[in-house]
C-alpha cells in the first residue's frame, strides 16, 4: 500500500518537473526568437537607410528626415512612459499612505512609509519633463 503511494508521488513529481522544464524552455526560445526578429528588422532597416543616405539627391534627405522622425517618436514614447509610471507609482504611494493610516490609526507614524513610493512617483513624473528631444 505504501509503495503504491510512493510510486504515484514519484510519477506526479516527474510529470510536474517535465512540465516546468518544458514551459521555461518554450519561454526562453520564444524570447530569443523575438529578439532575433527585432535584430534582423533593425539591421535591414539601417542598411536601407544607409543606402538611401549614400545616394545623391532627394533620397538622402528623405532618409535623414525619417531618422529624425523616428528619434522624436522614441523620445516621446519615453516621456509618456515616465509620466504614466510616475502617476501610477504616486497613486500607489498615496494608497499605501491612506491604507496604513486607516489600518494603524496613526500610531507611531508608520503610515509615513507611503511617502517612499509617493516621492519615487513624483520623481518619475518630474523626470519626464527633463527627457530631451534628440538633436536635429
Amino acid at each position: 500500500m505504501l509503495g503504491e503511494n510512493a510510486g504515484m508521488a514519484m510519477a506526479l513529481f516527474g510529470f510536474l518537473a517535465v512540465g516546468a522544464v518544458s514551459v521555461f524552455t518554450m519561454i526562453s526560445v520564444a524570447s530569443w526568437s523575438e529578439a532575433r526578429r527585432k535584430e534582423r528588422e533593425a539591421y535591414y532597416k539601417n542598411d536601407m537607410l544607409k543606402k538611401l543616405a549614400d545616394t545623391p539627391g532627394p533620397g538622402a534627405n528623405a532618409a535623414l528626415e525619417l531618422m529624425r522622425a523616428e528619434a522624436q517618436i522614441g523620445a516621446e514614447r519615453t516621456r509618456q512612459g515616465l509620466r504614466i509610471g510616475g502617476m501610477i507609482t504616486t497613486a500607489a504611494g498615496i494608497g499605501v499612505l491612506v491604507f496604513l493610516r486607516a489600518l494603524l490609526g496613526g500610531q507611531e507614524g508608520v503610515f509615513l512609509c507611503g511617502l517612499i513610493p509617493l516621492f519615487v512617483g513624483l520623481a518619475l513624473y518630474g523626470s519626464s519633463y527633463l527627457v530631451t528631444t534628440p538633436m536635429e
